[in-house]
């Protein structure tokens, strides 16, 4: 399975391949159960979308049978299918599925969760290393936005007494909207690691107006 056209590696239009074809999913074949398969499949959290069209249309042919899962089978093409075969399916309801980010991405020692050493799991938790040229605000606000932390305040380095493992991020990789495990590029031993401070979540708060009451 694969999610296409979405903004992230969990959010997009869905295609499933068998017999070395990929087909679009038709919404009415496809339900929470089947939705919350594809996620975990993908290595993604829960799902949070799942509308026709929400990605676009797509002339790919189409998925035949119902899918019927239980919503615990591990891949989607484990599921049971229907035995009838449909035809056709209306524009416009292609399956568009979001699953949450997997929770891959913690800030840790600092005053609050938005706040401290920024660490990755990438089948262990890791801190990210520092190199100090290329860790700029901007890169820091896209992490700070993808923990829902609002806005960088500071990001810089940290020494520890000794080497520990730790992840090597391609900075420039890292972009508003994109999940920062996709920017990983090797693992190795560093004493210079990152700290970072968000603002923390960010309430707006629109057209209010303050009544004093005398």
């Amino acid at each position: 399975v694969k999610l296409l056209d979405g903004t992230s590696l969990c959010s997009g239009r869905l295609e499933v391949k068998s017999n070395q074809r990929w087909s679009s999913v038709c919404e009415a074949d496809f339900d929470q159960q089947d939705a919350e398969v594809v996620c975990r499949e993908l290595g993604c959290g829960a799902p949070s979308v799942l509308q026709g069209a929400l990605y676009g249309e797509v002339e790919a042919p189409m998925w035949t049978k119902e899918f019927q899962c239980g919503g615990q089978e591990s891949a989607l093409l484990d599921c049971r299918s229907s035995g009838s075969a449909r035809n056709t399916c209306s524009p416009g309801k292609a399956v568009g599925l979001t699953c949450s980010e997997p929770d891959d991405v913690r800030l840790v020692g600092g005053a609050s969760r938005c706040a401290g050493t920024l660490e990755l799991k990438q089948g262990d938790w890791r801190p990210v290393s520092d190199l100090i040229s290329v860790w700029t605000l901007k890169t820091a606000a896209s992490v700070c936005r993808e923990l829902d932390c609002g806005s960088a305040v500071s990001v810089g380095d940290r020494k520890e007494s000794s080497d520990r493992p730790v992840w090597r991020i391609i900075s420039d990789c890292v972009q508003p909207g994109s999940a920062l495990r996709e920017c990983v590029t090797s693992s190795f031993y560093s004493s210079s690691i990152v700290d970072l401070t968000c603002s923390g979540k960010q309430v707006t708060i629109n057209d209010c107006h303050l009544i004093n009451l005398q």
